[in-house]
């Protein structure tokens, strides 16, 4: 199975901003955020790119994606009605095909000589599903994420069979019924802002919409919870981090990520010392 098209979501009132910002990537070359995440889509042998945009904002988006704005489609998300609702709006775009999603206020810094989305793609491709990235997360950041409850799918490390799906659970609802086997005590696995959807996915998606009308919000989470009941869907840790730019500090935080994930790393290093040693005066 080949999975060739990826979905931005960047269509957020909190949101839609931040894939403009500018950065400094590993190389040392400054571009934007939505620039590093399209690149991470096309070493992970994509072709076609559809960003979901709120109105009116497709030409910002194509100038800060740089010498990538010519690859990029845009779909437009009339009214802000959920995650998910963003996602269904690029449903003719996927059509009958698998597809990567990316939230375009995360980025990702691989452990392993594959960018993150690669090894996404690459489990995906292999098992013929719908697969989920997840990282082990504390369970004090639960109110920031979708979390999966399951158990390990054969002998793999890191690759899970999910049974449940939690929109932002609370510790109680996460203790009841998102224990995964193997975790430490107090993590659960929550998503990392990056899937590979099976078309089943836009069809459970479409049936929300219906049912939510004019006014009502779409969580993927909703949909995805749903899935287990069709088919096969999994989980999977993969070899990297995500870094949230939407929550306190996050866009901060992602670029020392990407600065000491490069060629400059000791230059970094050496001016955080300085730094922390300039703390106290």
């Amino acid at each position: 199975m080949e999975i060739k098209k990826t979905v931005i979501t960047a269509a957020g009132q909190n949101q839609r901003t931040l894939p403009l910002q500018t950065l400094v990537d590993g190389n040392g070359q400054s571009k934007s955020a939505l620039a590093v995440i399209v690149e991470e889509s096309l070493q992970a042998g994509i072709e076609d790119i559809c960003v979901v945009v709120s109105p009116g904002d497709q030409d910002a988006y194509r100038s800060a994606a740089g010498p990538h704005g010519r690859l990029l489609k845009f779909v437009e998300q009339a009214r802000p009605l959920g995650y998910g609702h963003a996602v269904w709006c690029a449903r003719e775009f996927t059509g009958s095909s698998p597809c990567l999603l990316l939230v375009g206020d995360h980025l990702y810094i691989s452990r392993s000589t594959k960018r993150c989305a690669q090894q996404l793609v690459e489990t995906a491709a292999t098992e013929a599903c719908t697969v989920s990235a997840v990282q082990a997360t504390h369970e004090s950041k639960l109110p920031y994420y979708g979390t999966v409850g399951g158990r390990l799918a054969g002998a793999r490390q890191g690759l899970y069979l999910v049974s449940d799906v939690v929109e932002k659970p609370t510790p109680t609802e996460a203790e009841q019924t998102l224990i995964v086997p193997g975790l430490r005590a107090g993590y659960y696995l929550c998503y990392f802002g990056m899937h590979v959807l099976m078309p089943r996915v836009m069809a459970l998606l479409e049936e929300d919409v219906v049912a939510a009308g004019e006014k009502g919000r779409v969580q993927l989470s909703s949909a995805l919870s749903r899935l287990v009941e069709h088919e096969r869907y999994l989980a999977c840790e993969l070899a990297g981090r995500r870094f949230d730019m939407g929550v306190k500090y996050g866009l901060l935080t992602a670029q020392l990520a990407l600065a000491l994930n490069g060629r400059d790393r000791d230059e970094i290093l050496s001016g955080l010392v300085e730094l922390l040693a300039l703390g106290g005066k």
